[in-house]
């Protein structure tokens, strides 16, 4: 039996997007913060056997300030097939730039110190 694999294609107006392979009869469920996501739709692809465009449309509810996750899940064995996740509000992008500035920094600061304990042992 085939791997089951689903794949993202896009985002577009509000729905996530992708292509499910390696199944007979597909059965998914989408969560977020463990409530179930409606409206999720998968029909099969002509003219490719085996394969089905999976759609999600995304709550309006669920687009609030900070990382919002959503799980992709096969309902019968609940194996986790795929995840998307969307980042709002202004605050929570600069935090993110500003812990990449901070974790550059402190990467700079110990690449000088290696450096330099290299040169003061070998020399």
């Amino acid at each position: 039996m085939d791997v089951v694999k689903l794949t993202k294609t896009r985002i577009r107006a509000g729905v996530w997007e992708g292509v499910l392979s390696g199944t007979d009869r597909p059965a998914l469920e989408v969560r977020h913060l463990e409530a179930e996501v409606p409206g999720v739709m998968v029909t099969a692809i002509p003219d490719r056997a085996g394969e089905w465009a999976v759609r999600v449309p995304v709550p309006i509810a669920a687009l609030t300030e900070g990382v919002q996750t959503f799980l992709i899940r096969d309902k019968g064995t609940g194996e986790t097939l795929s995840h998307f996740t969307i980042i709002t509000g202004v605050p929570m992008e600069d935090d993110l730039r500003a812990e990449v500035d901070l974790l550059r920094a402190e990467l700079d600061m110990l690449k000088r110190a290696f450096r330099r304990h290299c040169v003061e042992t070998l020399g």
